[in-house]
C-alpha cells in the first residue's frame, strides 16, 4: 500500500497542472478538433502517463511492481473508457449537440467522473477489506459485463423513455432549444434546464455506469488505493482529444470491443480465483496488451481487406 504523503503530492501537483490544460486552455477552441489534433494531444497523455509510471518505479517502495499495477490499471482504463467514449458519440448525434459544444460537455463530464470515480475506488476498496467475499460479486459483474459487451445488441439511446429525461423533464422547467454552452436559462425569473445541460446528464450517467465496471477491473489488479486513484485519473485526463480522435476513425476498430471484452473476462476470473492463486501483475500487464493489440491489430486487416 502507498501511503507516502510525497507521492499523493506530486500526483496532485501534475493531476491539477494537466487538468488546467486539458480543461481550460484547450476550452477556448471554437471548432472542431482535427483527427491529427486530437492524436497528437492523445499521445501527449498517454506519454504523460508513462512518466508518471516511471515516477512510481524509480520513487516509490516496491516501485517495480507498483509501476507493473499502475500501466496494468491504466491501459485496462483506457481500452475501457474507448468503448465508453462510442456511447458519447450516439448522445451527442441524438441530441444533436453541435461539434463546437462537445469539448464544453465533455469538460464537465470528465470533472464529473474524476469525483465519482474516486468515491467508489474508496466504497469499493473498503467493502473488500470489510467483506472479502465482495471479490466474488465484482467478479461476477465482470463477467457480465464481458459477456454483454460481446454479445449483448448494440446500445440505443431512447429518450422519450429514457428515466432521467423523464425524471427532469417532470420535475423541472425545461427549454429545449441550445443556448450556446448554457446548462440553465433565466426567463421570466424563471430558471430552465436546456437540451445542453440534459447532454451533461446523460453523459454522465453514462460513466457512473461505465465505472460499475471499470473499478472493480482495476481493483483486480491491485487493492492499493494510490495505484488505483492515479491510473484511473490518468486514463480519464485526455478523453476530450481521445473522443475526437475516436470520432474520425470510429469504423477502423471494429473488433475492439471484443479485446476490451476478452480483458473483462480474464480480470473477472483473476478476482474470483485470487484468494487460492495471484497471477503476477507483470503476467496481466502482458495478456492486456496482447489482448488489446490483437484486436486493433485484426480490425486493421480486416479494414485493409476491404478496402482492396
Amino acid at each position: 500500500m502507498v501511503d507516502n504523503i510525497f507521492a499523493w503530492i506530486v500526483f496532485a501537483i501534475v493531476i491539477a497542472i494537466l487538468l488546467f490544460i486539458d480543461l481550460y486552455l484547450t476550452d477556448k477552441r471554437k471548432e472542431r478538433i482535427s483527427v491529427k489534433s486530437s492524436l497528437i494531444w492523445s499521445g501527449v497523455w498517454i506519454s504523460t502517463a508513462f512518466l508518471f509510471c516511471l515516477f512510481i518505479y524509480f520513487f516509490i517502495e516496491s516501485g517495480h511492481t507498483k509501476a507493473i499495477e499502475f500501466l496494468t490499471g491504466f491501459l485496462i482504463e483506457k481500452s475501457l473508457s474507448v468503448d465508453n467514449l462510442f456511447i458519447f458519440l450516439m448522445i451527442f448525434k441524438v441530441m444533436n449537440v453541435s461539434n463546437a459544444n462537445q469539448p464544453h460537455v465533455l469538460k464537465w463530464g470528465i470533472l464529473s467522473a474524476i469525483i465519482f470515480r474516486v468515491l467508489f475506488i474508496i466504497i469499493g476498496v473498503g467493502l473488500i477489506k470489510l467483506f472479502q467475499p465482495v471479490t466474488y460479486i465484482f467478479g461476477i459483474i465482470l463477467l457480465y459485463a464481458a459477456y454483454k459487451m460481446a454479445f449483448a445488441p448494440e446500445y440505443k439511446i431512447d429518450l422519450e423513455k429514457n428515466p432521467i429525461i423523464k425524471f427532469i423533464k417532470r420535475y423541472f422547467n425545461m427549454n429545449s432549444e441550445y443556448h450556446g454552452r448554457k446548462f440553465f436559462l433565466k426567463e421570466k425569473k424563471k430558471v430552465f434546464v436546456t437540451s445542453m445541460f440534459l447532454t451533461f446528464i446523460l453523459i454522465e450517467s453514462s460513466d457512473i455506469i461505465f465505472a460499475v465496471d471499470s473499478i472493480p477491473a482495476v481493483i483486480a489488479i491491485t487493492r492499493d488505493s494510490f495505484i488505483i486513484i492515479t491510473s484511473n485519473i490518468f486514463a480519464i485526463l485526455g478523453l476530450r482529444a481521445l473522443y475526437f480522435a475516436i470520432a474520425g476513425i470510429v469504423d477502423i476498430f471494429v473488433y475492439l470491443k471484443y479485446g476490451v471484452a476478452l480483458i473483462l473476462f480474464y480480470v473477472g476470473v483473476k478476482m474470483m480465483i485470487s484468494e487460492f492463486y495471484k497471477i503476477p501483475s507483470v503476467v496481466s500487464l502482458f495478456i492486456i496488451l496482447a489482448l488489446l493489440g490483437g484486436s486493433i491489430i485484426i480490425s486493421l486487416l480486416h479494414k485493409r481487406s476491404i478496402s482492396q
